[in-house]
């Protein structure tokens, strides 16, 4: 709440593109997907911010997720909203932790201590999709849609912004 989002026009395709060249060197060694619907409508947000959700999600993805597992990046509209999902295929979290990692500090990991991170990558995820009057959770996934079963079935998180009633409709080509 301290500074107003600068609103604009986007194509989602080239903010998800700018988050990934970001984050290239961390997500060296895993598999990455992308799936972008060419027809989605322009997004009036932030896209500053939006990429700065992106590079959050993914860094954390590269810091959870083994070598040679996969991050996926997806999107679609649904009601009225902009579903975003970020999924990987680590050892995700404790059952009851989903709104606990979204808290400042709160670091829930399974992993050794290695030192890096705040614990503030996620509440600032939260705070961005708060600033676009979206919401972002986070789901266990479940073992059968992991494609690597030994190290975990992995982590959905999902974000939702509502689509401007007037957004304009531009086919990526």
């Amino acid at each position: 709440g301290a500074t107003a989002p600068n609103m604009q026009w986007h194509v989602l395709e080239e903010i998800v593109g700018s988050a990934l060249h970001r984050t290239r060197g961390v997500l060296m060694g895993h598999h990455i997907t992308t799936r972008i619907p060419p027809d989605l409508p322009l997004l009036y947000i932030d896209g500053l911010l939006i990429e700065q959700l992106l590079i959050n999600l993914l860094e954390n993805a590269a810091k959870y997720t083994p070598a040679g597992t996969s991050v996926s990046i997806s999107a679609n509209i649904d009601s009225g909203y902009l579903r975003l999902v970020v999924c990987d295929d680590g050892p995700g979290i404790p059952e009851g932790m989903e709104e606990r990692i979204f808290e400042k500090f709160y670091r829930a990991t399974q992993l050794p201590d290695d030192g890096r991170g705040s614990g503030l990558g996620l509440a600032i995820c939260r705070a961005i999709a708060k600033v676009h009057q979206g919401t972002i959770t986070v789901s266990r996934r479940s073992g059968d849609l992991s494609t690597n079963s030994e190290t975990g079935s992995g982590l959905e998180f999902l974000i939702r912004i509502p689509i401007a009633r007037n957004a304009p409709n531009v086919p990526l080509e």
